[in-house]
């Protein structure tokens, strides 16, 4: 548990649980004392650590891809490429390009005045729920943020691509058959909670405003608020036998 890959999996972890903290329990301590308020702070609390959080975790797993990419592709160099400070720095630039993110959200959001009603269709402070009750039209400003949100989940995914490329390139020129599993089962988890991820968000930032209802932004918004986080804890575990096994069977 003290290598390097299981200490971006502890941060992966503490991100996926800061993120669904940030809104499921709100929102099921409204449904049980039947109440449906929040606070102005609380509210500005809900939009800052939910990007925050989703955008820390989406640095993190480019960290994560390029780690797996040293380990697979470059071995004999690993600790060169990967050393303890070197994993310091990368999960300190991942989370500071999510505190980068939330503070460019939340001082864009809450500096628009709010004039049309205090209602929002959702369970939880969404920023576009936000926006429909401004007094301008405040989707203009949004604009550039959302192309910055684009640009860093789109660079994720691109370099997660390249990385896997190369990765499974590595992978089956390996003559045995063992070590391809091994390999195969460190990299399909995590590529497939690169994509369940980058699916979520980019469905979420680019549905356009003319296909909207409250119950299809509520879909979405469990999309990608609450579903992966709790969909990527099963994803690696599947690297387990045994829970592999007791899946099988329950299946």
């Amino acid at each position: 548990l003290h290598t390097f890959m299981y200490f971006f999996l502890l941060i992966l972890s503490v991100l996926d649980t800061g993120s669904t903290s940030t809104t499921v329990p709100k929102s099921m301590a409204n449904s049980v004392w039947d109440i449906r308020t929040i606070s102005y702070l609380g509210c500005a609390a809900q939009v800052f650590f939910l990007f925050f959080l989703l955008s820390a975790e989406c640095s993190l797993l480019t960290v994560m891809a390029y780690d797996h990419f040293a380990a697979i592709c470059r071995p004999l160099h690993y600790e060169t490429f990967v050393s303890s400070r070197a994993c310091v720095k990368m999960a300190a630039a991942a989370w500071a390009s999510g505190l980068l993110n939330a503070i460019l959200h939340t001082a864009n959001t809450f500096s628009i005045p709010l004039c049309q009603g205090n209602v929002m269709e959702q369970f939880f402070c969404q920023v576009s729920q936000l926006l429909k009750l401004s007094c301008s039209d405040s989707y203009l400003r949004e604009a550039a943020i959302i192309v910055f949100n684009f640009c860093l989940v789109f660079g994720c995914f691109v370099f997660g691509v390249l990385s896997y490329v190369q990765n499974f390139t590595a992978v089956l020129s390996i003559p045995s058959e063992q070590g391809r599993h091994k390999a195969f089962s460190v990299c399909l988890p995590h590529l497939a909670v690169i994509l369940l991820s980058v699916r979520t968000i980019t469905i979420a930032s680019l549905k356009p405003l003319s296909i909207s209802s409250p119950s299809l932004d509520w879909g979405v918004a469990v999309l990608y608020a609450v579903v992966p986080p709790a969909v990527k804890p099963l994803i690696y575990s599947l690297r387990n036998k045994e829970l592999e096994d007791a899946l099988r069977k329950l299946l």
